[in-house]
């Protein structure tokens, strides 16, 4: 399900499902709690950008709005300085400054074709990245 206000895409479970089983993941920190993908998660009144990731395995598909540059700093430094690892279901929106100070830093996957977000009638009118940031050890 999308909204035009808070440029939120709910994850496709079927995605969610195909990640986790890779990355095991742990915390999913900007969701609502009937959308969560992790037990462990952040809605936007518990803010999950000013909440520690340390050490845990994220999960993060963040609104897709005015603060996603925040949302990819915060994973980056999380991965970068504090040992998380973060993989990142985000807009491939390789023309801006935030993909060019953050993504590329990853490793990125481009699934195929669009993804059809949860409880959306057609497929995005964008494509998508998986950015993944490891943790540093």
């Amino acid at each position: 399900m999308s909204s035009s206000e808070d440029m939120t895409w709910a994850t496709p479970q079927e995605w969610f499902d195909y990640l986790d089983l890779e990355f095991g993941f742990t915390l999913d920190p900007c969701c609502q709690h009937e959308t969560a993908k992790c037990k462990k998660h952040f809605t936007p009144a518990e803010d999950g950008l000013a909440q520690s990731w340390a050490d845990e395995r994220v999960f993060m598909n963040p609104p897709y709005g005015k603060d996603l540059p925040k949302w990819m700093k915060k994973a980056y430094e999380e991965a970068r300085d504090h040992g998380a690892l973060v993989v990142c279901f985000v807009p491939a929106r390789v023309d801006t400054e935030w993909w060019h100070r953050y993504a590329v830093k990853g490793e990125v996957r481009f699934p195929k074709g669009r993804v059809k977000f949860a409880g959306a009638d057609a497929s995005a009118p964008f494509p998508v990245a998986v950015v993944i940031f490891r943790p540093r050890l």
